[in-house]
């Protein structure tokens, strides 16, 4: 097929799938209900771990037993690059919609099989053999999510408005924390004694997750492909790792950006819960309200901040948080050592959370800024992948490792370090425009 023809197939190719304003809502929406139930599922474990700790790991103290939940979750995030490779180079060849589908499902195996897990006293050393496994599988849906999502998200957001558009992504990401929570909340609270949730009841929430990534799977069967997979589709070269590493600059970046975020993100969305129990010395029930309130908190700032990256750009909101954490986080972490109060926790929590926001509401939409349409999905997911399983995933088996030796201030200077490797980044990315996306 000569080049003339090539582009009139394209043309043709995007011309038969046009993008309305409501197709633009409905696929935001697919997209981003799919994102918020894959992340569900994905942090029911960590919401739950204070009452399923002891069915897996039963001997040691609840430090001892969190460390080894722990350590099982971020094993899970060594996935996370193969599911990045894989979804991105199907989203790149076959289409973003199939990708997201495929990891949706993937994902609901994964929580069906912990729901149905026996644990240690029944079958023994088999119950975490057996979580892990399941976790390895739900890392490898995730690995695909973040990136497919993305790359969909910013392809279909109109130009001028991507920061707000592409800012959801991180607002389910955050909702499908806040309803792993809320439905702790309930089981706390309203329907179930804590000990009935250490006995049996911690196994709702994967139930419920498995259940509702079956209802994503039938509302993405409706989303539109974006106009610029159309046209890079109907070019005969394809993609893939080759193509990614021809701009080395651009996949580096992925990574320096995602290092000091990820853990930023990590340590003040999903660590705080247990920092606030087993450190602070508040309840379980105090420390899962404080989780919940923080994490509406930060929910409702995405899209505002997003809204302002299209104003005055998105360099400029990276670099404040790269300064922001980099200078701020051991004094914040140092006040909130010294606090016994849950508002003043909740208070400098919430402070800390709207620095982060400065990243989580456009990393996704800046990266993949960076990318050709032909390997973007690939080039977001892989680095940012890589990156979340060394960096994220292990941030709280470092915090509370920190603890168990005695010196858990060093955990806030490791915040910081990491913080500087993304302003770093951050200085050195381009001053104009929206780059490869226009």
């Amino acid at each position: 097929m000569d080049t003339a023809a090539r582009h009139d197939l394209s043309r043709d190719a995007s011309a038969a799938v046009p993008l309305t304003n409501l197709d633009r809502v409905r696929g935001i929406f697919a997209g981003s209900a799919g994102n918020l139930i894959e992340y569900y599922d994905w942090y029911v474990y960590s919401a739950f771990a204070l009452y399923f700790a002891h069915a897996f790991f039963p001997s040691g103290s609840q430090t001892a037993q969190l460390l080894q939940t722990t350590a099982v979750f971020a094993v899970g995030f060594l996935m996370r690059p193969i599911g990045g490779w894989l979804m991105g180079v199907v989203a790149d060849r076959h289409g973003r919609r199939l990708a997201l589908s495929v990891s949706i499902v993937v994902m609901c195996a994964g929580s069906l099989v912990i729901a149905l897990c026996p644990d240690y006293g029944h079958i023994g050393v088999a119950a975490p053999v057996i979580l892990l496994l399941a976790r390895l599988v739900q890392g490898l849906s995730l690995g695909g999510e973040y990136g497919a999502s993305a790359t969909y998200l910013s392809e279909i957001a109109p130009p001028g408005r991507r920061g707000f558009f592409v800012s959801f992504q991180y607002v389910t990401l955050v909702a499908g924390q806040l309803v792993a929570l809320l439905v702790l909340l309930v089981l706390q609270f309203v329907l179930l004694t804590p000990a009935q949730i250490g006995a049996w009841g911690w196994r709702v929430p994967f139930f419920i997750g498995a259940l509702l990534a079956l209802l994503t799977l039938w509302l993405r069967r409706g989303m539109h492909e974006s106009e610029q997979f159309t046209q890079a589709h109907a070019d005969e070269s394809r993609g893939g790792i080759r193509l990614m590493l021809r701009d080395p600059t651009a996949s580096l970046r992925v990574c320096g950006l995602t290092l000091g975020g990820t853990v930023a993100f990590y340590t003040y969305t999903i660590y705080m819960q247990k920092y606030l129990a087993n450190s602070l010395g508040l309840t379980r029930e105090s420390s899962t309200l404080i989780s919940t309130g923080t994490l509406i908190v930060f929910a409702m700032l995405q899209p505002l901040i997003g809204a302002l990256s299209d104003r005055v750009g998105r360099r400029r909101l990276l670099i404040a948080f790269g300064i922001g954490v980099t200078l701020g986080n051991v004094p914040l972490m140092h006040v909130l050592a010294a606090t016994h109060s849950a508002w003043a926790a909740f208070g400098l929590i919430c402070a800390a959370l709207a620095v982060v926001s400065l990243y989580t509401s456009i990393n996704a939409v800046v990266k993949a800024e960076l990318f050709p349409a032909r390997v973007r999905a690939l080039g977001v997911a892989l680095p940012y992948a890589l990156t979340v399983s060394v960096f994220g995933g292990t941030a709280e088996y470092i915090a509370l490792w920190c603890r168990s030796i005695g010196h858990e201030g060093w955990f806030a200077w490791y915040v910081s370090a990491c913080a500087l490797v993304t302003l770093l980044t951050a200085l050195t990315l381009p001053r104009e425009g929206e780059g490869q996306l226009d």
